[in-house]
């Protein structure tokens, strides 16, 4: 009976060692990536995901979510939306312009969140830009009915196991690429650690 039980331990504890062995991007040391991997994943999740939710703030601090259908990250990762003019979100942008956007991959366990400055665009060149066939229904007059949105990024995290791009092994802060300016010039990461503390 106690040979058995010196077994099981050994066994478990010889269990507990490989974890870190088979699965080194949950529990090991992440290797530090490049600002262009980082965005070359996320760009990659957001083509795959098309679909993304939109979330602004309300009244009283509220977050209000929706699933958007935005058009591919520009080269200089702004994305673009369209919308009615009279909706929620953009009286809750013309209040308050930060906003968040979510990807996530449905296959995989994969996202992107961006967090940036959203504007509000009624210029028809841009609007005859950024128009989908399938949205006339929505919108039977372009000019005065529909209208863009701009976000522009500051934050972007992104997770994706299938590349070993996952989070801090202790604290899970997820790999982070901080814009400069409009997002053109990514800055370097801080180390998760003390990001997740500020």
């Amino acid at each position: 009976m106690k040979s058995t039980n010196i077994t099981r331990t050994v066994f478990a504890g010889a269990i507990l060692l490989c974890i870190p062995a088979i699965l080194p991007g949950v529990f090991g040391q992440q290797p530090q990536r490049s600002n262009d991997e980082l965005i070359a994943a996320a760009r990659e999740i957001i083509s795959t995901a098309r679909f993304c939710a939109l979330i602004t703030q309300g009244t009283h601090g509220r977050a209000h979510a929706r699933t958007m259908d935005p058009f591919p990250p520009d080269d200089h990762l702004v994305i673009w939306f369209g919308t009615n003019s009279k909706s929620r979100k953009v009286a809750e942008i013309r209040r308050h312009r930060v906003v968040t956007l979510y990807y996530f991959d449905r296959d995989s366990p994969a996202y992107v969140t961006i967090t940036g400055l959203a504007r509000l665009v009624n210029d028809r060149a841009e609007k005859a830009k950024h128009g989908k066939d399938d949205w006339k229904a929505f919108y039977p007059d372009r000019e005065k009915g529909y209208l863009l949105i701009a976000v522009t990024p500051q934050v972007l995290e992104v997770v994706n196991e299938k590349k070993g791009i996952v989070g801090d092994a202790e604290l899970w802060t997820p790999p982070t690429v901080r814009f400069s300016t409009g997002g053109r010039q990514p800055r370097r990461r801080p180390h998760p650690k003390r990001e997740s503390l500020r």
